[in-house]
């Protein structure tokens, strides 16, 4: 691109030192880019006397068929950098069915109504698999657990913030507890994730060891959410999770008993870093200014306490 600028600057001004002021360059940066380019096609471009500058024959020709080229790619580099700067335009936001929620329903909505030329569509991703989509192209921004060691993936602001529960059966010794610590949880089957469950974020989710060193064993491979509670149900498994399981969970045969002592997880933005532009800056934006930094899962253990202990102690409902 650099040579065909400066050759196409040489041959209108038909002057080394002109053409340099025009690009903003030095003269001698000129001269070895067209020097470069003759190489490349293997015969002069230019015929330079110590009074004037004139195309070849050879010249002549690669100009006429350079310029339309370079015409289409400068149109499309300017449309590219108009589109880069307008938030206007389809944004594609994928959330997992643990991630949907009222936090992302809200951040839509004010979304939508500050940027009325932007289309929002709404896409469900695999909880097992949430980041190849955005890699894929196929969203522009993940909302997802905000636990990201992923060099090509940005995380941008919280849009929620989740404690922490436990889910047992309903006859496990820890169902009938109030609360749990991370040491209740040593040697404790828990599930093993798919591959394509980045393992950072599922280390975080289910630790593998208690603060004290104990192993919390991963026993079970599972492929779904849906085995995971299957198994859970049978009393194989526990599995530390969110509080806002809770709203998703409908069945009398699990408990969540909150976790007393593991840190909230945030609940956020991701990008893929090289595919930033306005519309996901408008998004992020739009989250800071309407999800302001709270106290770590204040409302979160609200809704933890209020949804995971029925009254008598069996179900996990709403």
């Amino acid at each position: 691109m650099a040579q065909a600028e400066a050759f196409l600057a040489v041959a209108e001004e038909l002057h080394f030192g002109r053409a340099a002021d025009r690009l903003h360059v030095s003269q001698p940066r000129v001269s070895r880019l067209i020097a470069a380019l003759e190489r490349q096609v293997g015969g002069a471009l230019f015929e330079r006397t110590s009074r004037r500058v004139n195309l070849t024959p050879l010249g002549e020709q690669f100009r006429g068929e350079l310029s339309a080229g370079y015409a289409q790619i400068q149109a499309a580099l300017d449309h590219a950098k108009r589109a880069a700067r307008e938030s206007a335009g389809q944004l594609r936001i994928g959330f997992t069915n643990t991630t949907e929620g009222p936090a992302l329903s809200r951040l839509v909505a004010v979304f939508e109504a500050r940027h009325p030329g932007s289309q929002v569509t709404l896409q469900e991703v695999p909880v097992t698999d949430a980041y190849s989509a955005l890699r894929a192209g196929e969203i522009d921004v993940l909302i997802h657990w905000l636990v990201v060691y992923e060099p090509d993936l940005t995380a941008g602001p919280a849009i929620d913030c989740q404690d922490r529960v436990v889910a047992v059966a309903v006859s496990h010794p820890l169902a009938s507890q109030e609360t749990v610590s991370v040491e209740d949880l040593a040697g404790q089957p828990v599930a093993r994730p798919p591959a394509t469950f980045p393992l950072a974020l599922w280390e975080v989710l289910v630790p593998p060891n208690t603060p004290s060193g104990k192993p919390i064993p991963q026993s079970y491979e599972v492929r779904s959410l849906h085995e995971v509670w299957a198994m859970v149900a049978r009393g194989l498994l526990v599995h530390p999770t969110v509080a806002s399981t809770a709203q998703l969970l409908r069945r009398d045969d699990i408990v969540l008993v909150p976790i007393t002592d593991l840190p909230p997880i945030r609940l956020g933005l991701i990008w893929r870093s090289a595919h930033y532009n306005a519309r996901i800056q408008a998004l992020a934006t739009t989250a800071r200014s309407i999800y302001p930094a709270k106290a770590p899962g204040s409302a979160a253990r609200a809704r933890a306490h209020r949804h995971t202990r029925p009254a008598h102690r069996s179900p996990a409902a709403p």
